[in-house]
């Protein structure tokens, strides 16, 4: 059987996006004057081979080119600039504009349900059941970079705004590999998440089963939000972009019920709850 350039295009998807969570640093700057950031980028860098993302946050007028190229100069990568003084700015030179501490970016999701298929990476997909690997997972669309997601959305879908949107429940297990994303309402497992899977939401994370893997809350900034585990004992753990690895968890919290928490000053905090 001969295989059509029309069959092709069916069977293969141009292209895949997907939500997955990473790391930015955030450089603000308090001065416009270069010369003051390169001296005081020498005595904090120690070479200019690092190759770091960074997201400008100034609280100054700034050149942007101008501070883009120099930045580029010492080996830092900028990706975005902080919504405020810059964006006009950033949004002509075609960088990336995020959310301000404690604040949301406005999103839009489709009226349809949200598909509960986490998605999965070609070596989990090998592992799991016909029924797993035959299920295609659509992620919430969002504008966010530090934990964003996004869904296969058809042009008939209308649309809704944020304050309608609502939770979502997700009864199965989620595996080793998989990633679960929910914007615009709280997510809710029912089951546990195992070593090397990640559950992402910007609002609260709700774990009734055993907690291991990455648990990310306030995915785009909301300080308020939360993470309530039955069984707590995750490899990484965030809050509104603050975030702690396993081996600065405390010791005395894991495998208890514990809710994580973001505190201006203090950052994450961890507190057993009763009857734990």
């Amino acid at each position: 059987m001969t295989m059509t350039d029309t069959d092709r295009q069916t069977a293969t998807p141009a292209m895949t996006l997907y939500g997955k969570m990473l790391t930015f640093s955030r450089l603000q700057l308090h001065t416009n004057d270069l010369s003051l950031i390169d001296a005081q980028l020498a005595t904090t860098l120690s070479n200019k081979t690092s190759n770091i993302p960074v997201i400008i946050d100034s609280s100054v007028e700034q050149d942007l080119p101008a501070l883009v190229e120099f930045l580029w100069s010492w080996g830092l990568q900028p990706i975005g600039a902080v919504t405020g003084i810059l964006e006009e700015q950033a949004r002509t030179q075609r960088l990336a504009i995020f959310p301000a501490d404690g604040k949301r970016i406005e999103r839009i999701l489709p009226v349809k349900k949200p598909i509960t298929q986490p998605a999965a990476d070609s070596s989990a997909q090998a592992n799991d059941t016909p029924n797993n690997s035959a299920s295609n997972t659509a992620d919430a669309l969002t504008t966010d970079s530090q934990a964003s997601s996004a869904s296969a959305a058809t042009d008939s879908e209308s649309w809704l705004p944020a304050e309608h949107i609502t939770s979502m429940i997700y009864d199965q297990m989620l595996r080793s590999g998989q990633s679960l994303n929910h914007v615009g309402g709280d997510l809710i497992l029912t089951n546990s998440i195992n070593s090397g899977a990640e559950a992402i939401t910007d609002n609260s994370l709700h774990v009734y089963g055993r907690a291991q893997g990455r648990l990310v809350a306030g995915a785009t900034g909301d300080k308020d939000a939360r993470i309530f585990c039955q069984v707590f004992n995750p490899s990484l753990v965030s809050v509104a972009g603050t975030y702690c690895l396993r081996d600065n968890i405390p010791q005395d919290i894991i495998d208890k019920s514990v809710q994580v928490r973001f505190v201006e000053g203090e950052g994450l905090v961890f507190t057993v709850m009763d009857g734990a």
